[in-house]
């Protein structure tokens, strides 16, 4: 049951993110700084989670940098600045499954998790 609700899990942070990607159209880095991939995280029971993306390295406003980090429960969305990135999410705390899905070029790629290990999705 737990390996059918984190699938469930994953899919449904997949749809949300592609979803959230074809409504959007991609702009240049420097006008829009998080133009690029959609990633999303899902946590149903409202667990808690850490989320850190790292991808090619961007300035934006003047700040050089190559990496995201967010925290939260439930469900958080956003986009990173490019076309390529690592995201890992990590279950902090709470009851559920954690899943995270980024999409490039409509193809969502996501991974889910009940706490052990981090869930990873590559997007290169």
């Amino acid at each position: 049951m737990k390996a059918s609700l984190i699938s469930a899990l994953v899919l449904s942070a997949a749809v949300a993110a592609a979803g959230a990607a074809s409504a959007q159209s991609d702009r240049e880095v420097g006008k829009n700084p998080y133009a690029g991939l959609h990633w999303s995280v899902v946590a149903p029971q409202r667990a808690s989670w850490a989320l850190e993306c790292g991808f090619t390295p961007v300035t934006i406003r003047g700040i050089h940098m190559n990496r995201i980090n967010h925290t939260g429960s439930g469900r958080m969305a956003g986009r990173l600045p490019g076309d390529n990135g690592r995201c890992k999410v990590t279950k902090t705390g709470g009851e559920g499954p954690v899943g995270l899905a980024v999409v490039k070029d409509g193809e969502a790629k996501a991974a889910g998790t009940n706490g052990g290990a981090p869930a990873i999705v590559n997007v290169f």
